[in-house]
């Protein structure tokens, strides 16, 4: 599919500025000269407003080519031209010229408002010449299809369910009348921060207040349907933004605000009727273009206050929707986020507004993964604890961008095995056995590691093979979520099962026996391939003037960071720096830049790619001295021995 084009001509882009309180697209603007002139063709002149086009005011038409060599483009002489002359106007000649022009605007001032102080004059001027954000909203209106219009794309977006059922139907249709569906994907506290209510969007059928609904969490599948409750509905509303206003029922194809069932919801959800009695299916939880990897432990500075600070954290869970909170076996609490500032946002709402006592933060650490670089030097195998059963594995490195095809569900392990099969194939160059034998991705749906089944029908039973095969499952995805080397995920490896004997009474081959067998030959094998820590790497974009860019690349340099990029910003005196930084190395970045660069530069940053870490963190020869910075050759084991230690 072609990507949206996004252009002023267009009308779908709009120049903003709240501190101005400008707000405006080409057609707002070509409205202004409408009123004061009167005779002129919106549509048109807006068209003329953008690009390389020039006006000549001596045929007074519009040309593509420059009058004479001082012509400025029409975007520059009808829209950027007058506001610089208000913005000079109120900034330099408040008492003797700006009156004459106001009045030649048309724009009344009465005295008090022509003594303000120049900012809060200069947004009043701003705003009664641009009239008000009209040209925002009709862009919206113009550009942003109809909940009806756009059903389908969204259904088929959100929706896990068949495309064949009435649920279905009702929700492309938009059906007020039919089977109720309700997608909630954010939460916000009440005033006294003691519970929150729902943002939903209804998708089929009509939410009234008073209603008892059936609520599915994200864990909800048909298999296990546990993560279900039955809660009655509260008051609904309509928000918009400072005001709320109250209805009794809300149809298909509006937001609304619920009351009342925020107690089993954690991210996301969708809200049913009662009276649906086929196989229910929820929307997919939210997918992020960026993953939390920094983690931060918590404790209550008075411990008797730990009940507080747990409600505080089930709270601040709801609220924002790309962090994760857990206890690790250590007994931490652990918080994990996006980035330095992200979390400083989750401590203030934790301490000042959901528990509202004194919490104690360690110092920020980053997630790892473990992988491997090479196939496993021999084959493992482990036998269950009643010796009536034997697994025998190798692990491998995955190809490049496997990993990252299977996160962004490029390739998904419920497709049939001829679809996967030829996905494998093609993309990847895999055998047709191999393509077909694909058991599982871990440690979720969705998780960067492959099991694959190997073995040869002649030399293993397929059948019994088959019958423990949920066993096996199991156990590779509980030891590819805890790796061997520090209990972090692993990722980007994948496991062959070369051989099998399995028993052949049920009894000898249950659950308990091959799960935790299945696990320890998962490690054997990791553990012969070479294995490796990986570090998660941000991107970072900085801006600063030119003198100061040998300070950014210094500061960089400190941080194992490597620029890919510097470029001047046309038309500025600034340069982009582009690089990338290791997670770990990017705490305190911001302020040391700053500091650097007398506050000069600032920078963005976002998760961006995992990397493997220099050195070996299985080599026992290297001895970690305390308070000394490692060589780059020992910083595998010094971050694997600190992960272990904590």
């Amino acid at each position: 599919a072609n990507p949206p084009i996004v252009s002023p001509v267009l009308g779908n882009v709009c120049f903003a500025s709240s501190q101005y309180c400008v707000c405006f697209t080409l057609k707002s603007f070509a409205n202004v000269y409408k009123l004061y002139y009167g005779d002129v063709n919106v549509e048109e002149f807006s068209k003329r407003l953008w690009g390389d086009i020039y006006f000549n005011s001596k045929t007074r038409k519009f040309t593509k080519k420059a009058p004479h060599n001082s012509a400025q483009r029409s975007f520059v002489e009808f829209i950027l031209e007058p506001l610089y002359k208000i913005f000079a106007q109120v900034v330099g000649d408040v008492d003797s010229t700006l009156p004459a022009v106001l009045d030649e605007l048309g724009i009344r001032l009465n005295k008090h408002e022509l003594k303000l102080n120049i900012r809060p004059l200069l947004r009043l001027v701003c705003n009664k010449f641009l009239g008000d954000f009209s040209g925002f909203v009709n862009m919206c209106v113009e550009h942003i299809k109809s909940p009806l219009d756009n059903a389908k794309t969204k259904v088929d977006h959100i929706y896990t369910g068949p495309a064949s059922s009435k649920l279905h139907d009702d929700m492309i249709n938009c059906d007020q009348d039919g089977l109720l569906m309700v997608h909630s994907s954010k939460m916000y506290p009440t005033e006294d921060c003691t519970f929150f209510q729902v943002l939903g969007r209804v998708m089929s059928g009509t939410l009234h207040a008073g209603t008892d609904v059936r609520i599915l969490g994200e864990n909800y599948s048909l298999q296990d349907e546990e993560d279900s409750r039955v809660l009655t509905v509260g008051r609904l509303w309509i928000y918009e933004a400072r005001y709320k206003i109250e209805l009794n029922r809300v149809p298909a194809g509006n937001w609304v605000l619920i009351e009342g069932i925020d107690q089993s919801i954690v991210k996301t959800s969708t809200i049913t009727d009662l009276t649906i009695h086929d196989d229910l299916y929820i929307f997919r939880p939210l997918k992020f273009n960026t993953q939390s990897i920094i983690k931060i432990a918590v404790e209550p500075v008075n411990p008797s206050e730990l009940p507080k600070m747990l409600d505080g954290l089930r709270k601040v869970n709801k609220s924002y929707p790309l962090l994760t909170t857990r206890v690790e076996e250590s007994g931490e609490h652990v918080i994990l986020g996006t980035g330095e500032l992200y979390l400083d946002c989750v401590m203030h709402d934790l301490r000042k507004m959901y528990s509202e006592i004194d919490i104690k933060v360690a110092d920020p650490v980053v997630v790892f993964c473990e992988t491997v670089v090479e196939t496993s030097s021999l084959k493992c195998f482990a036998e269950t604890p009643n010796k009536k059963n034997k697994l025998t594995m190798i692990a491998e490195p995955l190809e490049k961008g496997l990993a990252e095809d299977i996160e962004n569900e490029n390739v998904q392990i419920d497709w049939n095995k001829k679809k996967l099969g030829e996905f494998f194939q093609t993309k990847y160059d895999w055998d047709l056995l191999a393509a077909r034998s694909i058991w599982a991705f871990g440690p979720d749906n969705t998780g960067p590691n492959i099991l694959v089944d190997d073995t040869l029908p002649s030399e293993v039973d397929k059948g019994l093979l088959n019958s423990v095969k949920d066993s096996i499952v199991q156990g590779f995805q509980w030891g590819t979520r805890e790796g061997p080397l520090c209990e972090e995920p692993i990722r980007n490896t994948k496991f062959k099962i070369l051989d099998a004997v399995i028993a052949n009474e049920p009894l000898h081959r249950g659950g308990g026996q091959i799960i935790p067998t299945a696990r320890r030959v998962v490690y054997s094998a990791f553990l012969m391939a070479t294995p490796r820590l990986m570090e998660p790497y941000l991107f970072v974009e900085v801006q600063a003037p030119a003198d100061c860019v040998s300070a950014v690349y210094t500061v960089l340099a400190k941080r194992r960071g490597h620029v890919t990029q510097d470029a001047p910003v046309p038309g500025s005196p600034l340069y982009t720096i582009k690089a990338f930084i290791p997670a770990i190395d990017s705490f305190g970045f911001e302020t040391d830049l700053r500091t650097h660069t007398q506050g000069q530069a600032f920078c963005l940053s976002v998760f961006h790619h995992w990397q493997i870490v220099p050195g070996d963190p299985l080599d026992k020869s290297i001895t970690i001295k305390p308070l000394e910075p490692q060589p780059a050759t020992h910083l595998a084991r010094e971050f694997m021995i600190k992960t272990r230690r904590r």
